[in-house]
């Protein structure tokens, strides 16, 4: 080979093959030109695959959802999404691969070839043969929707196929405790020091409505002066990447004044003892046992506890809640707003009251 990357020589097979060099890079540039008329990016391998005929629009499901995987990551990497999301996108894929086997009997499926009935497909297989509920499918759902109209805006597919889709959720039983429970929690003694630090934890997201992760990530650093001269926490929030600033409630303070110099925060930089999620459900059920509370206490207990029990029966407005709960949509605060019975009683005493002064009042004109 020459510098000028033709065959030396004047035999016949030599020109032959300078003849064929000269066509494709002739070819090439002119490939070239057209990527840069359109504004389209010019790479290597998007010039070989021109070349070559392959047609980068014809992505498999799997193959785009590996793209939507690795996007994600690196969005998680930079602190703008959260690691679970992208579990749960780990997981749709694998739902999917185990789906495509079942449905179709193939290990991979080219993006063009689903159609609109593919996601009421994939929602019978999650909950029949995968024995899962409709929220959990709903989930799964939700991510392939996405990764659709991503593969739409990637020019991967020309319409949504799964865009008519409707996820439909069932409201769960939001458990929560009582004020009264709360107080036994608080009140209560326990000889082991393991079962102390995790009830402190425990109290200290009733009253501040922060979830297991984010309890788990405070620091001293956390801990700011709000505009009215008290102690906040100040975060954000992992789940939903927006800010949180919520007042310590004296309770709340005195947990975190209570650990300010417990040697295993100290050494970790964390604002409150926290033990692994696993660890920490399995005692709260202990705490439960121990302390005569017949509810399965789980970690989000406490936070929704803090919304209703804490904010909403205390007469706390919606706006102040979702604020507190660092929701990006108010619609999503009132999941927490169902009506107590309690609520209901305190309600109908103070109408009783008015009401009966109003009839007074009546009465004292009439006669």
């Amino acid at each position: 080979m020459s510098k000028a990357n033709l065959l030396k020589g004047k035999t016949e097979e030599a020109q032959f093959i300078n003849r064929r060099l000269a066509l494709i890079k002739g070819d090439m540039h002119k490939k070239h030109l057209q990527l840069e008329a359109l504004g389209k990016p010019v790479t290597v391998e998007i010039l070989k695959n021109l070349y070559l005929g392959v047609d980068e629009s014809r992505k498999t499901l799997l193959e785009a959802m590996d793209i939507y995987y690795d996007r994600f990551a690196e969005k998680v990497a930079r602190g703008q999404k959260s690691k679970h999301s992208l579990k749960c996108i780990h997981t749709t894929r694998e739902k999917l691969k185990l789906f495509l086997k079942h449905q179709f009997k193939v290990s991979d499926k080219q993006l063009k070839e689903i159609k609109p009935a593919f996601a009421g497909d994939f929602e019978h297989f999650l909950v029949t043969h995968e024995k899962g509920c409709n929220n959990t499918a709903m989930k799964y759902i939700r991510i392939l929707k996405r990764l659709a109209k991503f593969s739409v805006e990637q020019s991967w597919l020309e319409t949504n196929p799964v865009r008519q889709f409707k996820c439909t959720y069932i409201e769960p039983s939001r458990e929560r405790l009582t004020m009264q429970e709360v107080m036994t929690l608080y009140q209560k003694e326990f000889t082991i020091e393991r079962l102390t630090e995790v009830r402190d934890v425990f109290l200290f997201s009733c009253y501040t409505g922060f979830a297991y992760q984010d309890v788990y990530n405070l620091t001293p650093d956390n801990i700011v002066t709000g505009i009215d001269g008290e102690k906040w926490i100040a975060i954000d929030r992992k789940k939903t990447a927006s800010p949180e600033k919520v007042p310590l409630l004296p309770i709340a303070l005195e947990i975190v004044e209570k650990y300010k110099n417990h040697l295993w925060c100290h050494r970790k930089n964390r604002l409150l003892p926290v033990n692994t999620n696993q660890c920490y459900n399995s005692y709260l059920k202990e705490i439960a046992r121990l302390c005569g509370i017949k509810k399965y206490l789980i970690t989000h207990m406490a936070r929704h506890t803090f919304a209703t029990t804490i904010l909403l029966e205390q007469d706390v407005p919606i706006e102040t809640v979702s604020y507190l709960l660092g929701h990006r949509n108010i619609r999503t605060t009132q999941i927490y707003a169902k009506v107590s019975q309690k609520k209901v009683s305190q309600n109908m005493k103070v109408l009783k009251e008015k009401l009966a002064g109003m009839e007074s009042e009546g009465k004292d004109r009439n006669n």
